[in-house]
């Protein structure tokens, strides 16, 4: 490799992989938790939406207010991610097609069949839920423990149900981010 100073040679070590997935330091996604190769482990919480905008505006002021308390009382990194997950209806539509089968009645059936050709906009436009999370990384597993119960009281406190991750979610993150919301699928290779 020609730098300004000459001449570098790079050693078997320093040279770059050419799989992206060499450089993500992912040891392990499990119970909640993303396992890194340093054994820190990244998780948290996520945040079921609210929409508070319906909410007459002393409580959506409240919420905000107790929300940024929420924040304040956070003594450590964390990120707060919001991702985007593809939503499945299929089964909501199979089963609007078995009513509209089994319907006889010509204004049901009109009824059904605008709720199916509304669906089938929806699949056509890639509607998406939009998911809320609040991430941070840890070694200690009962520091951890202890925070997931602290976010999830405190969020319960400013009016907002929240749980700990899963490895779904935590998955779903990392497709939002490294693979621009394309889920991957692995599978077994038998060498």
């Amino acid at each position: 490799m020609y730098g300004k100073d000459g001449v570098i040679t790079m050693s078997k070590k320093q040279q770059k992989s050419k799989y992206t997935v060499d450089d993500i330091p992912v040891k392990s996604i499990t119970n909640g938790m993303i396992v890194l190769d340093n054994n820190q482990k990244v998780t948290g919480v996520k945040i079921l939406p609210r929409n508070i905008f319906i909410s007459d505006y002393g409580t959506q002021s409240a919420i905000i207010d107790n929300l940024k308390n929420v924040y304040n009382q956070i003594d450590y990194e964390f990120w707060l991610v919001v991702a985007d997950r593809p939503v499945d209806i299929n089964v909501y539509q199979s089963e609007l097609q078995l009513l509209y089968n089994n319907t006889n009645d010509p204004i049901r059936r009109k009824m059904i069949m605008e709720d199916i050709n509304k669906s089938n906009m929806f699949v056509s436009n890639n509607v998406v839920d939009t998911e809320y999370f609040i991430l941070f990384k840890e070694k200690d597993q009962e520091l951890v423990g202890k925070r997931i119960r602290n976010l999830i009281t405190s969020l319960a406190n400013a009016g907002l149900n929240s749980h700990q991750v899963t490895n779904d979610d935590l998955r779903l993150i990392l497709d939002n981010f490294l693979n621009a919301g394309q889920t991957t699928n692995f599978g077994t290779v038998i060498g």
